[in-house]
């Protein structure tokens, strides 16, 4: 299979797990633990917390260790709501399924919880905005870079607004680290998610960064790891891993934004000449490595299992959404046609894929069409 879903997950680095496996097969240690064995697993996951911190442009205290993205997005929103009195939630109207379940879920507690909405480009309204300055929330939750779209948002603009009018704000960054330069300082934001396997690190880990005037009341409970945050015994090998690819991405950020840049620009190229497609997003700053569209008469799902057949791995979505037969929520809340969203497509390159594979990928769409693309 040619593979080209990296925002739903990446391949892990070899580098990234020869960092690992010493810490799956001899340095078993407990870094709670006060013996060598445990100081060993604890340097090794204060290293790693250095590496991820540096990626994101923090400093290492501010990083909290959890089980991955989801996690974090969990933490900051219920961790922050729990420790505040019901008020006012706002969210991005194309966040991510792990920030919008936790914003309903307070709404049955009690939180009056709204989305900012979007432009037909996926961008927050002025005018969402200029309404928050108006209502001040407590809480506001936007995303840095969407996973279907690939579309970046002025954080920094929305964070001013917030901070202005007494909100925290959280931001998730999970699509963004490794693709896109990140500085948890500049965004403004009190609070950032991050994913490992994102950047070629390993699943099941990630992490929130967190400003120390955040108040947050822990989602586990159970032990005083990740400075009280997160009870339980830290993954010590797969934050090991997080570190390593996380070190990485910083080192290759660079030639990784100039070579799939230019792949994406080829795709689009190509997509654009087939009759009834839409690229979505076109006209916004996006991620490097995502095209998100769509062909007239053409059912997502469908248009995805036709590709696989063909050896070509492309998501119709979020991976966190699949089986859901629904348009996606993101398009629709973008003024997109409902049939049209229905037939949405991504591709998400990674830094293996090549130029080659790109041609195929258009060659093979030109088939199930019967219109050969354009260079």
């Amino acid at each position: 299979m040619i593979y080209f879903d990296h925002n739903a997950t990446t391949p892990l680095d070899g580098r990234v797990l020869e960092a690992m496996l010493p810490y799956l097969k001899s340095c078993h240690g407990n870094p709670s633990s006060l013996h060598r064995p445990g100081r060993i697993a604890r340097d090794a996951v204060e290293t790693a917390r250095a590496q991820v911190a540096a990626l994101a442009g923090a400093a290492p205290s501010q990083v909290v260790f959890t089980s991955g993205g989801s996690e974090a997005n969990n933490l900051a929103i219920k961790g922050l709501a729990w420790s505040l009195q019901p008020g006012r939630l706002r969210i991005g109207a194309t966040e991510h399924p792990s920030v919008a379940e936790p914003a309903r879920f307070l709404c049955s507690q009690g939180w009056e919880c709204r989305t900012l909405p979007v432009d037909a480009q996926g961008m927050i309204e002025d005018f969402a905005l200029a309404e928050t300055a108006q209502n001040p929330p407590d809480i506001v939750a936007v995303m840095l870079a969407n996973n279907e779209t690939g579309v970046i948002q002025d954080v920094a603009r929305i964070a001013a607004v917030a901070r202005d009018n007494g909100a925290w704000l959280h931001c998730d960054a999970v699509q963004a680290a490794g693709k896109i330069p990140l500085s948890f300082a500049q965004t403004g934001a009190h609070l950032m998610s991050l994913s490992g396997h994102k950047i070629y690190g390993p699943k099941g880990t990630g992490a929130l960064i967190v400003d120390p005037s955040v108040p947050l009341t822990p989602l586990i409970h159970g032990g005083e790891q990740e400075k009280g945050l997160r009870g339980g015994t830290e993954n010590v090998a797969a934050i090991v891993g997080f570190g390593k690819a996380a070190e990485l991405a910083a080192a290759e950020l660079e030639e990784y934004g100039r070579r799939l840049r230019r792949l994406r620009d080829i795709l689009e190229r190509g997509i654009e000449t087939l009759p009834g497609t839409m690229v979505f997003a076109r006209a916004a700053e996006r991620l490097p490595n995502t095209v998100q569209f769509a062909i007239a008469g053409y059912d997502g799902e469908t248009l995805v299992m036709l590709l696989d057949r063909q050896g070509l791995a492309v998501s119709s979505g979020s991976a966190c959404a699949s089986g859901a037969r629904e348009p996606s929520p993101v398009l629709l809340a973008m003024g997109v046609d409902p049939a049209l969203a229905a037939g949405a497509v991504r591709i998400s390159l990674g830094r293996d894929n090549t130029e080659a594979e790109a041609e195929q990928l258009l060659a093979s769409l030109g088939r199930i069409t019967g219109v050969e693309p354009g260079p």
